[in-house]
C-alpha cells in the first residue's frame, strides 16, 4: 500500500470532492501505464487507510470509475483495471514518487508565437483615465436596455426565441440598422446588406480571413489601428503603409504603390482617421472611391464614432457614394454606449454579406439573439437616437472643456489640434518628455493613459498619444490635467 499512499494525495481544502480527485489520479495512473490492465486495486478499506480518508469516500470513487469503464467488478474477486484499456509502457514505477509536469502552464506540444499577437491587453481600474476614446457608460440607457432585454427573454414563443438564430443576426435589428444607416448615412441598403457582429474587430477578421489570401497587399496609413494591422498579418497578407496629413491619407501615394502592384484592400477610417482624427477631405474620398473602382481593390471603411461630430453635419461615409460594391462598412455600439455591449455591424453587397455570415457561423454560430432585439427595440422606439443627441451635447461641452484645460495647463509641454469630432484627441509631447515615464507615474496617482509606444515605428519615435475625454465628467478631467500637471513640474 505504500504506493498508493505517495500517488494519490487528495487536498482536502479543494473545493472539488475528494471522491472525484481520487477517481480523476487513479486515471492518471491508466492513463500513463502505472495501473496497467487486469491490475488489481486494494480493497476501498484498504485504500482509505493509506491515504487517510473515509472508506465511503473511495467506495464512490470507485463506483465513479466503474461507471466510466476505466474499472471492471469481479464477483468475490475485487475491483480490476478494465481489460479493455491497451498495454501502456509507465515512464516511472510504482516504488518511486510520480513527478508531475504542470501541463496547466505549459502544452506538451509546440506552436508558433506569431509576435503581432503580443500586444499588451488594457483592463483598466483607476479611478481617473484619459483613455483611447471610449463612451461614459453612466449616459448609457440602461434602464431602458434591461427592460428591452428582460422583454425579449421573457416574452414570445421560448423554442424560437431561445433556439438558433440567423447567422447573419436578428433580422428585427438589420431591418432597424438598415433604416437607420440609410437616414443618418446616406446609405441604399436593406437587411440583406447588413451582417451583424460581434464588433468592429470581428468585422476585420472575418473580412481578412475571408477576403484576402496569403500574399495579398493590404495598404493602411502609416498610422493605424494596430488591431486592423494584426488582423492582416493574420491573414497572411502583406502590408503596406502610406503618409498620413492634415487631410488623412496621401491618396497620391497610395495611387503610385497601385500603378507598380495589385492592390487587394486599403484599410481606412475616412471620418475621423485613428489614432490622429482628422477627416478625410471629400476630394480625397472622391479620388479613393476613383481609384477602387480603377485598380479593383476592397477598401474596408471602419466608421468607429461616426455619431459624435461637433462642428456640423458629418461627412457621409464613403459608403454611401459607392456605386460599384467596393466598399466594406463597418461600425458599432462600442461607442455609443458601451464596450461591454457587443453589437456592431458589417455593410456590403449581399453575395459577400452572405458569403461571410458563412464563414461567421464557423467561429461564432450566431450573437445575443436577446441583446440584438433589444437593441432593435430601442432603434424602433426612438431610445438610441435620444441617446446620441444627448451624448453628443455632454462630449462636445467634455471635449472643449478638456482642450480648454490643455492649453492653460500643459501648453508648455504639449500641442495638439482640438478634433472635429470624436472621443479623444491626438496629444503630441515635447520631445523632452518621456511617455513611459510619465505614464508610469500617473499609475501611482491613479490616472491611466496610454503611454503611446503602439504610435511608433522602427524610425520614429513620435511621442503622442490618444487622450480620451468623453469618458470623464468635467471634474474628473480637471482631476486628470491636475495630476500630469503635478508630475511635470516636480
Amino acid at each position: 500500500m505504500q504506493p498508493f499512499s505517495s500517488l494519490i494525495i487528495p487536498d482536502k481544502n479543494s473545493k472539488q470532492p475528494v471522491y472525484i480527485q481520487i477517481a480523476n489520479q487513479l486515471m492518471d495512473l491508466i492513463r500513463k501505464g502505472l495501473l496497467k490492465t487486469g491490475y488489481k486495486l486494494p480493497g476501498s478499506r484498504q485504500l482509505a487507510g493509506s491515504i487517510h480518508v473515509h472508506r465511503k469516500t473511495v467506495v464512490r470513487a470507485y463506483e465513479e470509475l466503474l461507471a466510466q469503464g476505466w474499472l471492471e467488478s469481479r464477483v468475490g474477486t475485487g475491483t480490476f483495471i478494465a481489460a479493455s484499456f491497451p498495454e501502456l509502457k509507465p515512464q516511472f514505477s510504482l516504488a518511486s514518487p510520480l513527478k508531475y509536469n504542470d501541463s496547466s502552464k505549459k502544452s506538451g506540444f509546440t506552436f508558433d508565437i506569431k509576435p503581432h499577437l503580443n500586444r499588451m491587453l488594457i483592463k483598466n481600474n483607476m479611478k481617473f483615465h484619459l483613455d483611447d476614446g471610449f463612451p461614459d457608460p453612466r449616459l448609457a440607457p440602461l434602464e431602458e436596455l434591461s427592460r428591452a432585454y428582460r422583454t425579449q427573454l421573457l416574452t414570445g414563443n421560448s423554442y424560437a426565441r431561445l433556439g438558433y438564430g440567423d447567422t447573419a443576426g436578428s433580422f428585427w435589428l438589420r431591418k432597424e440598422l438598415s433604416e437607420y444607416l440609410n437616414e443618418t448615412r446616406g446609405l441604399q441598403t436593406s437587411p440583406e446588406n447588413v451582417l451583424i457582429i460581434r464588433g468592429t474587430v470581428m468585422g476585420l477578421y472575418l473580412a481578412s480571413t475571408g477576403l484576402l489570401k496569403k500574399g495579398d497587399s493590404v495598404v493602411l496609413g502609416e498610422l493605424s489601428w494596430a488591431t486592423a494591422t494584426s488582423n492582416f498579418l493574420q491573414a497572411g497578407a502583406n502590408i503596406l503603409k502610406i503618409s498620413v496629413d492634415e487631410f488623412g491619407i496621401s491618396i497620391e501615394a497610395l495611387e503610385k504603390i497601385c500603378l507598380k502592384q495589385t492592390i487587394r484592400m486599403v484599410y481606412v477610417t475616412s471620418h475621423h482617421h485613428y489614432p490622429t482624427t482628422v477627416a478625410l477631405r471629400a476630394d480625397r474620398r472622391i479620388q479613393l472611391l476613383h481609384l477602387s473602382e480603377k485598380y479593383g481593390f476592397i477598401i474596408f471603411e471602419d466608421d468607429y464614432d461616426y455619431d459624435f461630430h461637433y462642428l456640423s453635419k458629418p461627412l457621409l461615409p464613403l459608403a454611401g457614394a459607392d456605386r460599384s460594391g467596393m466598399v466594406l462598412y463597418c461600425g458599432s455600439f462600442t461607442k455609443a454606449i458601451s464596450p461591454a455591449f457587443r453589437v456592431g455591424y458589417l455593410v456590403g453587397s449581399e453575395n459577400v454579406i452572405s458569403y461571410l455570415a458563412q464563414l461567421r457561423r464557423i467561429i461564432d454560430r450566431q450573437g445575443d439573439t436577446m441583446l440584438e432585439n433589444a437593441m432593435a427595440e430601442l432603434l424602433q422606439n426612438g431610445v438610441i437616437q435620444r441617446h446620441l443627441r444627448k451624448s453628443l451635447r455632454t462630449y462636445h461641452k467634455r471635449r472643449d472643456y478638456f482642450c480648454d484645460l490643455l492649453k492653460s495647463e500643459l501648453h508648455e509641454h504639449l500641442h495638439f489640434q482640438k478634433p472635429v469630432g470624436g472621443m479623444a484627441i491626438w496629444t503630441i509631447f515635447d520631445k523632452k518628455i518621456k511617455l513611459k515615464e510619465l505614464t508610469s507615474k500617473a499609475l501611482q496617482n491613479d490616472l491611466y493613459f496610454s503611454d503611446g509606444s503602439e504610435n511608433n515605428s522602427a524610425t520614429e519615435i513620435r511621442n503622442a498619444t490618444r487622450l480620451g475625454f468623453a469618458s470623464s465628467t468635467t471634474e474628473e478631467l480637471e482631476e486628470c490635467v491636475g495630476i500630469i500637471k503635478k508630475i511635470l513640474v516636480k
